[in-house]
């Protein structure tokens, strides 16, 4: 589906800090099927767009040092909420008890930004468009697909984030009988939440990306030839699709899912 905006509230973008750019373009163009050009942001850095017939689908970045310390060194997808003011979500993310990483700035004429964390540790991104809206496409084979928070605090982000983006949240199981919260916005699907299991071990919490995929089984198939690995088995989510975590060759954790159609 192609997107010419996004509400302001909704998911609406992605990119990767990655410690090996040019690895991680040859995982994800081959994998999803995607083109990409490389931006400069400055003369050592450049920001690569991957797009999908023309449309923008996703980036990825060389992660800064500090990124690095944060992750260990391990590659991370962020995600991005859309809102009208960067300077207004900055300050009502500090109100109701989450954290500014970095203060609202500009990114060229693309967009003013803020990076954040939630009350319960989680980083996210707010993006108040321009030039850039986010994503151009979503829900199509090689275009993001979904986002979900993992939190060990389920209660504290549903009030954080109904509070900040208007969602309202909808208890619900998933496919095991675990417990699983919707988001709505407007009465639409927004994003999802799980609570970290004990079983997980010392997960952090963070943000969770999904791509969409034609054939899952497929994709599986040339994550594992690409030098990824599947790290969790293939779920069926009735009404959904079929869902499976992998992890890409510079350890980013990403889901793929194929839509029932």
């Amino acid at each position: 589906m192609e997107i010419k905006n996004h509400q302001p509230g909704m998911f609406s973008w992605a990119d990767l800090g990655t410690p090996d750019v040019e690895g991680s373009k040859r995982f994800y163009t081959e994998l999803l099927g995607l083109d990409v050009i490389d931006l400069p942001i400055s003369e050592s850095m450049s920001y690569s767009m991957l797009s999908k017939d023309g449309k923008s689908s996703c980036a990825m970045y060389s992660m800064p040092d500090e990124m690095k310390a944060m992750t260990g060194g391990r590659a991370a997808w962020v995600a991005y909420f859309t809102v009208e003011s960067a300077d207004e979500s900055a300050a009502r993310i500090k109100e109701l008890g989450g954290s500014v990483v970095r203060e609202p700035f500009d990114v060229f004429t693309s967009g003013r930004m803020v990076i954040a964390n939630d009350p319960t540790g989680a980083m996210f991104w707010t993006w108040e468009p321009r030039d850039h809206i986010g994503a151009q496409v979503f829900g199509e084979p090689g275009a993001l697909a979904w986002a979900e928070l993992y939190t060990r605090a389920p209660e504290a982000a549903a009030k954080f984030y109904g509070e900040l983006f208007g969602w309202t949240a909808h208890a619900t199981k998933t496919p095991d009988g675990g417990d699983y919260t919707l988001f709505h916005l407007d009465g639409k699907p927004a994003v999802g939440m799980m609570e970290i299991r004990e079983e997980w071990g010392e997960m952090p919490p963070y943000w969770a990306i999904y791509f969409t995929v034609a054939n899952l089984d497929a994709s599986l198939a040339q994550v594992r030839e690409l030098g990824g690995t599947a790290v969790s088995p293939v779920v069926e989510v009735e009404g959904v699709g079929r869902i499976a975590m992998i992890q890409d060759p510079q350890q980013a954790y990403v889901s793929l899912m194929e839509l029932t159609r």
